[in-house]
C-alpha cells in the first residue's frame, strides 16, 4: 500500500485523503516540502521563522482542503506554494524586510542555478565562486530575483511563474532576461548596482 500511494499523483492523493486516508496527505506534503520551505526561507531570511510559516502554511493547505477549497486539479505545487509565499510575503510586508537570495544548510541556491539546461547563462553562473554569484543575484532588482528563484529551483513554468507574480507570461520571461544579463554585465565588471536594468 505504501509504495501503491507514493506512486499516485499530487491529485490522487489528495481525493484518498478526503475520503479519510490520513496518509496520504502525509505523503503529499513530504513530496512538497522543500520546495513549500524553500520559498519561504528565500523571502523571510531566517530559519526559525522559516520553520513557524512552514507548519502555517500546512495548516493552511489543510484547511482548505477539508473545506473544499481545493480545486486546481493536478496544479497542487502551484498552488501551495502561492499559500506559503502570501504567507511568507505577509510576514516580510509586517517586518518591513527586503527579501534577498539565502543560503541555510538544507539548501544553497547556488545547487539551484546548476539545474539550468546548458547554456551561455549556465556556463557563466557554474564558472563562478558560489559565494560571488549568490551576493550577485541579492544585488538584483527584488522581481528579477524572485523569477530566477522561482524558474530555477521550484521548477516552475512561466506560465506558473506568471499566475503566482499575478504579471503576464512576457512579463515574466523579460524579468528573466533581464535578470541573466544583469548578472553577466555585473560579472564581467561593466555593470554598477545603481545602472542595474530593471
Amino acid at each position: 500500500m505504501k509504495n501503491l500511494k507514493s506512486s499516485m499523483t499530487d491529485h490522487e492523493l489528495i481525493i484518498d485523503f478526503m475520503a479519510g486516508n490520513e496518509r496520504s496527505f502525509e505523503i503529499l506534503i513530504n513530496r512538497h516540502k522543500s520546495r513549500l520551505y524553500t520559498t519561504i526561507v528565500l523571502i523571510v531570511k531566517d530559519r526559525f521563522i522559516a520553520e513557524d510559516l512552514y507548519q502555517e502554511t500546512l495548516m493552511k493547505i489543510l484547511s482548505m482542503i477539508r473545506e473544499g477549497r481545493y480545486n486546481e486539479e493536478g496544479k497542487f505545487l502551484p498552488w501551495a506554494i502561492r499559500i506559503s509565499r502570501n504567507l511568507a510575503i505577509d510576514f516580510f510586508r509586517k517586518e518591513k524586510r527586503n527579501p534577498m537570495v539565502h543560503s541555510t544548510e538544507d539548501f544553497d541556491l547556488f545547487s539551484v542555478i546548476g539545474h539550468t539546461e546548458e547554456s551561455p547563462e549556465k556556463k557563466i553562473i557554474s564558472a563562478e565562486n558560489t559565494r560571488y554569484i549568490r551576493e550577485l543575484i541579492n544585488r538584483l532588482p527584488d522581481k528579477q530575483r524572485e523569477v530566477l528563484v522561482m524558474r530555477h529551483y521550484s521548477d516552475l513554468s512561466f506560465k506558473e511563474i506568471s499566475d503566482l507574480t499575478e504579471v503576464s507570461i512576457n512579463t515574466a520571461l523579460g524579468r528573466m532576461r533581464y535578470a541573466l544579463v544583469n548578472l553577466r554585465k555585473m560579472m564581467e565588471g561593466n555593470l554598477s548596482e545603481s545602472r542595474l536594468k530593471t
